[in-house]
């Protein structure tokens, strides 16, 4: 039952494949423009986050969508990869660079902001992530042949104890907006708390000084593949909030 349970978990991990039809058209960001900084998520590349990228880019930022191997290196490898990255491209100067992570891209800019937080900081948007730690990977840890074993060692460290990365990150004391989905998975909702994106809870995704929050009906991977959440992520780096805030 454990491996039919981890098999499950690497489908669904793997599954949702990139919709395509209503990429808006890429356009180049106009000069002296806003940046924003990409992170995907576990077992994924940059190319997960192209819808996101686009719509970026169509607002007239100018984005940077970062790849990391995450199945093969601790948080404080990959930090220390992305950390080389964005002050390479995002911090030399005097104009914005945001942040939008989904999933684990979320915990990793966390971590990068606690460590190396840089003067030109604007918004955040987190979507996806759990902030809190996975449940999931509570039940799996340890057990042979499960999908956080098969995951990596940063995989191996996404629970909700007082030793896992999630608990290890400060809360944020920078504009921070939060995007959870609720679409569940029969799959998974036998060992994830109602309601849930099918891979992280709706209370896992929250988090202790967050700016904003916002929920939509989109399984895990749905989040970062629609029209309504990057326009909402959009709205949140322009403006600070999200659409129909105070």
């Amino acid at each position: 039952m454990k491996r039919l349970l981890s098999l499950g978990l690497i489908v669904l991990l793997i599954g949702g494949g990139l919709y395509v039809a209503d990429l808006p058209l890429f356009r180049p960001a106009p000069e002296g423009a806003d940046r924003v900084v990409l992170l995907h998520g576990l077992g994924r590349t940059e190319t997960a986050m192209l819808l996101l990228e686009n719509s970026l880019a169509a607002a007239g930022f100018e984005v940077h969508n970062l790849g990391y191997p995450s199945n093969d290196e601790s948080p404080d490898a990959l930090v220390a990869r992305i950390s080389g990255e964005i002050d390479a491209c995002c911090v030399r100067d005097d104009r914005p660079v945001h942040f939008v992570g989904h999933s684990l891209g979320g915990l990793l800019i966390r971590a990068y902001l606690a460590r190396s937080r840089p003067d030109n900081l604007g918004n955040v948007v987190l979507i996806g992530t759990p902030n809190r730690g996975s449940e999931l990977a509570d039940i799996e840890d340890g057990l042979p042949g499960t999908m956080v074993e098969w995951a990596g060692p940063t995989a191996q460290m996404l629970g909700t104890g007082p030793e896992d990365f999630p608990a290890s990150l400060p809360p944020p004391d920078y504009n921070v907006g939060v995007i959870a989905g609720t679409r569940d998975a029969i799959v998974t909702n036998e060992w994830l708390p109602l309601p849930n994106d099918s891979m992280v809870s709706l209370e896992s995704a929250k988090l202790e000084g967050m700016s904003d929050f916002r929920a939509f009906n989109l399984t895990h991977w749905g989040l970062r593949n629609n029209a309504a959440v990057a326009e909402a992520a959009v709205r949140f780096l322009t403006d600070g909030r999200f659409p129909g805030a105070p």
